[in-house]
Order: structure tokens, then C-alpha cells, then sequence
């Protein structure tokens, strides 16, 4: 998968109160993540029979793969959410500290970015998890069908 870097056109100016609800709300679906990753984990354990029957283990090695780092990045984003909440001080403090504050929000921007960025990652590598078990749950009924037969 690309990582498509994209340009802020325009900064919006955002008020201290808006930096830390973005900031909650990136915690929150991030944490939220971290739970479907443990879920997806669980998800090819339990198909690993399947899967190796129909023959698509190359394609969930890949997609395995992609879920490790995918988590690993997750945890870092995670991370640097929390140090960037935890600096918003700088923000409310009432000492006009200009550099750092400009830098708080660069830094914000940036986040913005790698978020967005990575929710796009994440949803393909969901969608092609999902793919790949619902044609090896196809299959798997098909071939219960025929042995019916």
C-alpha cells in the first residue's frame, strides 16, 4: 500500500478546545482499532484450517502481515497522540510563546495527515481481510455442498 502525502492548502485556525477534541476523538478511534486488530488476529487463528485448504495462504500471509504493521503503526500514532495532548498546555497556558505554539500546530497538522493517512490504509486492509474470508467461507459451503450430494 502507498502513502499518498498530501498538502495542507490552508491552516484553519483551531482554538485550544477543538485541539483537545480532536484529540480525544483520535485516541478514542485509535483505541478502537487496536481492538479490531486483536479481533482480526482471532479471525485468521480461527480460519487457519480454511485457509489452508483453499490455497490462499500466500494472500493471508500478506494480509497478516499488513495487519502487524498496521497495529504497529497504530500503537506508535497512539503514542504520539497522547505526547501531543499532553503539550497542548503550551496552548492555554496564557504566555505568548509564539514559536512553540506555531509549532504545536504544525505538529497538529501533521497529525491530521498521518491520521487521515492511515484510516485510509486501514480500511482497504479491512475490506481485503473481509474479502479473503468470505471466499474461503464460499468455498468452504460450496464444498460442503458437494459432499452432500
Amino acid at each position: 500500500m502507498k502513502t499518498i502525502q498530501t498538502q495542507v492548502k490552508y491552516v484553519q485556525w483551531l482554538s485550544a478546545d477543538e485541539i483537545h477534541q480532536a484529540s480525544k476523538e483520535w485516541l478514542s478511534e485509535l483505541s478502537f482499532i487496536k481492538d479490531e486488530h486483536l479481533f482480526f488476529e482471532y479471525l485468521i487463528t480461527s480460519f487457519t484450517s480454511l485457509i489452508i485448504e483453499s490455497g490462499k495462504f500466500s494472500d493471508t500471509k500478506e494480509i497478516v502481515d499488513v495487519i502487524n504493521k498496521s497495529q504497529k503503526r497504530n500503537n506508535i500514532l497512539i503514542e504520539a497522540v497522547k505526547v501531543h495532548e499532553n503539550e497542548l498546555q503550551i496552548m492555554i497556558d496564557g504566555i505568548n510563546q509564539v514559536e512553540q505554539e506555531k509549532a504545536y500546530t504544525k505538529e497538529h497538522s501533521d497529525l491530521i495527515i498521518a491520521i487521515t493517512d492511515f484510516l485510509k490504509e486501514y480500511k482497504l486492509m479491512k475490506s481485503e481481510l473481509f474479502r479473503i474470508i468470505k471466499d474461503i467461507k464460499k468455498e468452504d459451503k460450496q464444498r460442503h455442498l458437494l459432499d452432500r450430494e
